[in-house]
């Protein structure tokens, strides 16, 4: 079943590809640069991170785009004060277009409303899963970033995203548990994508020097068992900040710009954002990536 779906979804690349690489001999479509945002365990402020992350990037006059792909648990509106109408259930059952469900956010960043059903996309049918991987592949060529907010944990759709992103970023607290999971998680996404080198984003720590010794401990041990150095994407400072953002559902980089933590993620954002492009003459951009991960799966028994 997986091997034929995933066919369908290669012949439909194809034929998306083809049209692109005529569109490109005269002027290259550029792609959006994909970023995944993911954490080994939940409760450690990965949305949090990424709804101020968008925030910031949209502040910059990027469009940016932000799929809440936590499916079941999905609650980036719920932190930007949005009540959206519709969400990916809608596109799931064609019911409406990926367009229809965008809602704009804070600072001007478009947010896809996650499900609330918590079915997996790898568990779509195939007529259901091509729909929807089309639409995002039209919406990939009109945004500067596409930020991927994927579930916590190792769950099929959060390798697949993790692995086809153009950047992979895992969010930690320096609690042993957060820490262990984190490792856990980096461990398994080298599994299934043997080259991909995420970076590391400390959030909620006491001190620099609490979360810079957190990751030489990570980076060690990514050195001796994996085989590779973690990077380190940023520091977010423990602050009230946050906690009050998080009540007046705004993200805090608007809420309190001067504060610790909206300083942290503008720093984020400028690296971000700085990143080029992808061009789809010579890049499969981040929805040929996945289908590729799709199509390496073993077929299920």
């Amino acid at each position: 079943m997986i091997g034929d779906q995933a066919t369908m979804l290669r012949e439909m690349l194809k034929r998306s590809d083809e049209t692109r690489h005529r569109e490109a001999t005269e002027s290259p479509a550029r792609l959006s640069l994909a970023n995944a945002i993911a954490s080994g365990k939940g409760g450690v402020g990965k949305t949090n991170v990424t709804v101020n992350l968008a925030t910031s990037l949209a502040q910059q006059g990027l469009r940016t785009i932000v799929l809440d792909a936590d499916l079941g648990t999905a609650n980036a509106d719920v932190l930007c004060g949005l009540d959206p109408r519709e969400n990916l259930d809608a596109v799931i059952a064609g019911r409406r277009t990926l367009r229809e469900i965008m809602v704009t956010g804070p600072g001007g960043f478009e947010l896809i409303p996650g499900t609330t059903g918590g079915s997996e996309l790898a568990s779509l049918s195939p007529e259901r899963r091509n729909n929807l991987l089309r639409q995002l592949g039209e919406l990939e060529s009109e945004a500067d970033v596409l930020l991927i907010d994927v579930a916590a944990g190792v769950g099929t759709d959060v390798m697949g995203f993790a692995s086809a992103a153009d950047a992979l970023i895992v969010v930690a607290t320096p609690e042993p548990t957060s820490v262990t999971d984190a490792y856990a998680f980096i461990k398994s996404i080298r599994r299934h994508a043997p080259g991909r080198v995420p970076d590391l984003l400390i959030n909620a720590s006491d001190s620099d020097e609490e979360a810079r010794e957190v990751h030489q401990r990570m980076d060690r041990a990514c050195r001796q068992f994996l085989d590779f150095g973690l990077p380190l994407a940023g520091i977010i400072p423990r602050d009230e900040a946050v906690r009050r953002a998080v009540k007046a559902r705004l993200p805090y980089v608007i809420l309190e710009p001067s504060s610790a933590p909206s300083r942290s993620i503008k720093r984020l954002a400028t690296r971000l954002g700085g990143r080029p492009a992808c061009h789809s003459q010579d890049q499969a951009g981040f929805l040929g990536r996945f289908v590729q991960w799709l199509s390496s799966r073993k077929p299920r028994s």
